[in-house]
């Protein structure tokens, strides 16, 4: 069975539950009698290392770092107009976590827009304070190696575009 690497090792990723991560190596591992290639992924922020099957790993939604470009996108969609969004949490919450799933760099800054602004009205119950904080991480982390910025510095900026609203 060939499948395509659709990454290299050294290249920056983004596992959208996980984080930002670092292919570390391609191996084969043997599972039912075949042999299957796994992206073996450093994560940082968890210090952990995970072995995604090369084919499952679009599935996953796992995707290269976002150039310069989006990443500023990213952080102007921070500081634009929004519509409001529920006030029922169980809905705001399933529609968060669909959105963290699929793993855009637009849908991360969504999810921390929208949960930054409805923590501002009203305290975030436990469940969305995690996705939150989750989303802010994962944001931060991908922004400052897409920018080559300090984290604390790109979490600043996310700070100041969102204070502008």
């Amino acid at each position: 069975m060939c499948i395509p690497n659709l990454f290299q090792i050294d290249q920056k990723v983004v596992y959208p539950s996980q984080g930002v991560g670092t292919i570390i190596s391609i191996e084969d591992k043997e599972f039912k009698n075949e042999k299957i290639p796994y992206y073996v992924i450093y994560l940082e922020v968890s210090d952990m290392t995970v072995m995604v099957p090369v084919d499952k790993a679009e599935e996953l939604g796992i995707r290269p770092i976002v150039d310069a470009e989006d990443a500023h996108k990213a952080l102007h969609l921070m500081g634009e107009e929004f519509d409001p969004i529920p006030s029922d949490w169980k809905l705001r919450y399933q529609m968060n976590l669909d959105l963290l799933k699929k793993g855009s760099v637009m849908d991360i800054a969504t999810i921390v827009r929208s949960l930054y602004h409805r923590s501002k009205v009203k305290e975030l119950p436990i469940l969305e304070r995690k996705l939150y904080d989750s989303a802010l991480k994962l944001l931060v982390d991908e922004i400052a190696y897409s920018l080559l910025l300090p984290k604390d510095e790109v979490e600043n900026r996310i700070f100041t575009c969102l204070e502008t609203k």
